[in-house]
């Protein structure tokens, strides 16, 4: 007599054996089932089918009897007893190894997750710079699972800066690691080539030599004038920014895909010049893909005529954050990293009125 084996839902021979609701002689049984293969390499003749809350949770193996007579219906009625009986305490068993298995993968998540916030929380700078002639803000929020966003202001060797902003697309130590290899990468750039369109294209070709597939990078490269207030800019499939002027909304558009996807990427480089007064937003896709109840998007129109109520660069990223919890509405688990970074130009200029 074998012991009691357990049975995988997707065997056929559980299907099988659920219908008989007894034993089975499976010597001349055929299937494409493992389970029925190791029950006759063992050397089993007479399977009995071990139920619990209508599904087959094991099996009861016997070998043939030493005295060569075939099992009575006696036989049969009392394995089936037997197999009711034990069918419920296996499924415990089953249960509790079950609950034991996604303990362990839920502290192993939780490891790595805590591995993650480690790395990206060491790539965000701990204060914001002094610019001079910008005012700077910064907001950062992680999702419940960790994603890939990260920012920075590199110095450069003229006394402009660089501000980057970027997205990994992938959670958890994946992204992490590569938003750290992104950045150290763009920092080692960006004071040797100075232009944002060739550090992105640097960037890019060592990137694609090392992501994983099906993993890639946006990211938008800044270099700010204090003097002359001339922005220079590069994008490398990042949201766009924009900047609220005196007059109207703008766009900073310029041309590129995202880093690690494709060698030989080629990054179009623009130029915008703030006026006094002008109010840049820089965001991640968590402001603009964000959800609402009815599964709408957040969406750039909002984000661009935000930006246009935007009084100061503190109050840029309040308003942004307030209409965000109102659009997506109480309970709601945020999808994805939020990073909003916000530059104005220092001096006096006409600012509109707040109508948030």
């Amino acid at each position: 007599m074998a012991a009691p084996a357990e049975l995988s839902e997707d065997d056929p021979l559980a299907g099988y054996l659920l219908k008989a609701a007894g034993p089975v002689d499976i010597r001349h049984l055929e299937m494409n089932s493992p389970a029925l293969k190791a029950l006759k390499d063992a050397g089993v003749v007479l399977a009995v089918p071990m139920i619990s809350a209508g599904s087959a949770v094991g099996v009861l193996g016997l070998g043939a009897r030493k005295s060569e007579r075939d099992y009575s219906i006696d036989d049969r009625q009392l394995l089936t007893t037997l197999a009711r009986y034990a069918a419920p305490a296996i499924r415990v068993g089953q249960l509790v190894r079950e609950q034991q298995a996604q303990a362990l993968r839920r502290e192993r998540m939780d490891q790595q997750l805590n591995v993650a916030r480690l790395v990206q929380r060491q790539f965000l700078p701990e204060s914001l710079p002094q610019l001079a002639g910008w005012r700077v803000a910064a907001f950062y929020r992680p999702a419940l699972r960790v994603g890939g966003d990260f920012y920075d202001f590199i110095p450069l060797p003229d006394g402009r800066v660089m501000v980057v902003i970027g997205d990994v697309t992938d959670k958890g130590v994946p992204a992490a690691l590569v938003m750290a290899s992104t950045h150290s990468l763009l920092r080692a750039a960006a004071p040797r080539l100075i232009s944002p369109g060739a550090v992105l294209e640097t960037v890019n070709e060592l990137l694609c030599k090392d992501t994983p597939v099906q993993m890639f990078v946006t990211c938008l490269a800044l270099v700010l004038d204090g003097a002359s207030g001339r922005v220079t800019f590069a994008n490398a499939g990042h949201d766009v920014p924009y900047v609220r002027t005196a007059d109207a909304v703008a766009e900073l558009r310029a041309k590129g895909m995202p880093l690690g996807l494709m060698p030989g990427s080629t990054y179009d480089e623009q130029t915008f010049t703030f006026a006094p007064g002008d109010l840049a937003l820089l965001h991640s896709d968590g402001l603009s893909e964000a959800h609402g109840p009815g599964h709408e998007m957040f969406g750039f129109e909002r984000v661009a005529a935000l930006t246009g109520r935007g009084t100061s660069t503190q109050g840029l990223i309040d308003l942004c954050l307030r209409e965000l919890d109102a659009f997506t509405g109480p309970g709601h688990e945020q999808e994805d990293d939020i990073t909003l970074l916000s530059l104005e130009r220092a001096g006096p200029g006409p600012r509109p009125a707040s109508t948030g």
